[in-house]
């Protein structure tokens, strides 16, 4: 699934492409990818004749704020979306789920192989919150003034629960996932298990700094591709190449030498090494 990086990357190239360029049309090919509104005719109506004005990031949710009088457009790439800059003339993949139409005949494609990612028009004076419900579940975002070291003591020291489980939770860091937080908990020295009330105020204070490190070196490296994440070009993330734990199961750790473990946690997979992480 993309997490921040990923989403980041993708609103940077957004915004390099896709802004002051009249949107002219568009067409759904999977009907159940428009969570709002419900009918699709009035998700294209809605968008026709605006222009985007920027691209915003909040959490793992892009939201595109149109020309005055003509709302926001939001999309949630899920497990496999993909945002593509495309010639409209290009043959579509099979697994494409929306095409929005723009100038000079260029379009933003949709793809969405496991068919779970989202898109929302929000109409002019309607909160985004009230219609894109997830965010107002968000937590602060990691590279808000929010995200202090005060703040993240106070989202974890009473949960009861492994350190890996709670940095998942978006209403605890939004836009962290599982790549990056056991990035984060290696570079931190902190195990995966390790319950929440259990990591001292030091160990906070290094993983509020891993987390931001971690996602900074990401996002330089364009995300991480390990299955089918692109970038607007539909160009592979390099951050795979360099990741300290993530998917390394049995290879060496690039600190110690000892072999990356991994185990289930929560349903989801975990990396670390046990002589760098307490």
């Amino acid at each position: 699934m993309p997490e921040l990086p990923e989403v980041e990357t993708v609103r940077r190239g957004l915004n390099q492409l896709t802004l002051n360029q009249k949107i002219t049309g568009g067409d759904v090919l999977l009907h159940r990818t428009i969570a709002h509104p419900f009918s699709v005719g009035e998700f294209i109506k809605g968008i026709t004749g605006s222009t985007i004005s920027t691209w915003h990031r909040r959490g793992k949710y892009l939201l595109a704020e149109l020309s005055p009088g003509f709302g926001w457009l939001g999309v949630h790439l899920r497990m496999t979306g993909q945002l593509l800059w495309l010639n409209q003339a290009e043959p579509l993949h099979k697994h494409t789920r929306v095409r929005i139409f723009l100038e000079n005949q260029q379009e933003l494609r949709f793809v969405d192989q496991r068919t779970f990612g989202q898109m929302w028009w929000v109409p002019p004076g309607v909160a985004v919150e009230s219609v894109i419900t997830g965010l107002s579940k968000l937590a602060v975002d990691p590279f808000s003034p929010e995200f202090t070291v005060e703040y993240l003591v106070d989202k974890l020291h009473h949960r009861r629960r492994p350190i890996k489980t709670a940095l998942l939770d978006q209403s605890v860091v939004a836009g962290l996932g599982n790549i990056y937080a056991d990035e984060a908990l290696f570079k931190s020295g902190v195990l995966p298990e390790t319950l929440c009330t259990d990591v001292q105020p030091k160990q906070v204070e290094l993983l509020r700094t891993a987390i931001i490190q971690v996602l900074e070196t990401s996002i330089a490296a364009g995300g991480t591709t390990f299955s089918n994440f692109l970038n607007v070009k539909g160009v592979n993330g390099n951050y795979g190449g360099v990741a300290w734990v993530y998917n390394r199961a049995g290879e060496p750790c690039r600190v110690c030498g000892d072999v990356i473990q991994r185990i289930k946690l929560g349903g989801r997979s975990s990396h670390f090494c046990l002589h760098c992480q307490r």
